[in-house]
C-alpha cells in the first residue's frame, strides 16, 4: 500500500500545483471573492495533506509498515478528495449541494491525523 500512497501523493502534488496556478491565473477576477476563497482553501488543504501522505509513507518505511500508518494515509487521501474536491466543485460550478460533503472530507482529514498519532504511539520508540 505504500507504493499506492506514494503514487497518490505524487499525483496530488501535481494536481495541487496545476490547480493553484489555474486559480491564480485562470480564475483571477472571474470568481466571486467567496468562491475564490473556497478554491484557495481547497488548494491549501490539498497541499498540506499531500505532504502528510508523504510523511506517513516515510514514517511507515522507517518504523515498519504498521497498518495504522497506512490507514492514516488512506484517510488523508479520502479527505483530500472529499474536502478539497467538494470545494473545487463548489467554486467552479456553484453547486451548493457539494457544501455538505466538505465537512465529511474534513472529518477524514482529522481521522488521518488521529491515526497518525495512534501509529506513532504504537510503532515509534524513543531512540
Amino acid at each position: 500500500m505504500i507504493k499506492i500512497l506514494l503514487i497518490v501523493a505524487a499525483l496530488s502534488g501535481l494536481i495541487t500545483v496545476a490547480l493553484g496556478a489555474f486559480g491564480a491565473h485562470g480564475l483571477k477576477n472571474k470568481l466571486a471573492p467567496n468562491l475564490m476563497s473556497a478554491f484557495e482553501t481547497a488548494v491549501q488543504y490539498q497541499a498540506i495533506h499531500t505532504l502528510a501522505i508523504l510523511a506517513v509513507c516515510l514514517l511507515s518505511l522507517h518504523f515498519g509498515r504498521g497498518i495504522w500508518f497506512q490507514y492514516s494515509g488512506l484517510s488523508f487521501g479520502i479527505g483530500i478528495l472529499l474536502f478539497s474536491g467538494s470545494l473545487y466543485g463548489l467554486a467552479l460550478t456553484g453547486m451548493r449541494w457539494l457544501g455538505p460533503v466538505t465537512p465529511i472530507g474534513g472529518l477524514f482529514l482529522m481521522i488521518g491525523w488521529a491515526l497518525m498519532l495512534l501509529a506513532t504511539i504504537k510503532h515509534v520508540t524513543d531512540q
